[in-house]
């Protein structure tokens, strides 16, 4: 079966291109990915889990349901929803809405900047790091993802797409332990 990064691609750029053909602006794209991120939530809860795979419902049963627990979706999410239900990939969603808020930061010139630190940051703190960052990514506005993570023991480790900048205890530890071990 193929990865469902490879499944979710193709409803994620259909999404985008949807919202773009009516010409939907950085809000409409907001209430999009809004949704989606309901629509993750709903078809992670274990309740609508079990009928997703109930063999009774048809498609229509299954999209009224998704949607009458989610709540009302606009309407290019609608019909994203329902071809994912005709196809029968409702475990791609969660990819789906991630590549979709790639797709989306990167149409508006924004990165997620996750932030995983040993302890909370202050708000002086976090845009302090933010803006030694906006040196090494000039041109891009980075919003942050504050994540706790104790095992980190301190420091901070940051992921912005594909690149990670590990300053943390635990990274510096285990690069001590294999130089010692060499």
């Amino acid at each position: 079966m193929a990865e469902l990064s490879t499944i979710a691609r193709p409803y994620a750029h259909g999404l985008i291109q949807a919202l773009k053909d009516r010409s939907a602006g950085a809000e409409d794209m907001a209430r999009c990915l809004e949704s989606l991120d309901a629509l993750v939530g709903t078809v992670r809860n274990p309740q609508v889990a079990v009928l997703v795979g109930d063999p009774k419902l048809t498609d229509d049963q299954l999209f009224d349901l998704i949607v009458d627990v989610t709540g009302k979706l606009p309407e290019e999410v609608a019909h994203l929803l329902r071809v994912v239900v005709e196809n029968g990939r409702l475990e791609a969603m969660p990819e789906i809405a991630r590549q979709f808020r790639e797709l989306k930061n990167l149409s508006e010139g924004v990165a997620d900047a996750v932030i995983e630190t040993a302890f909370e940051l202050s708000e002086t703190e976090v845009q302090d790091l933010l803006d030694s960052l906006g040196k090494k990514f000039p041109g891009v506005k980075l919003h942050p993802i504050v994540v706790v993570k104790p095992e980190l023991i301190g420091g901070v480790c940051v992921r912005i797409g594909d690149q990670v900048l590990d300053a943390s205890i635990r990274a510096r530890l285990a690069q001590m332990k294999t130089t010692l071990t060499a």
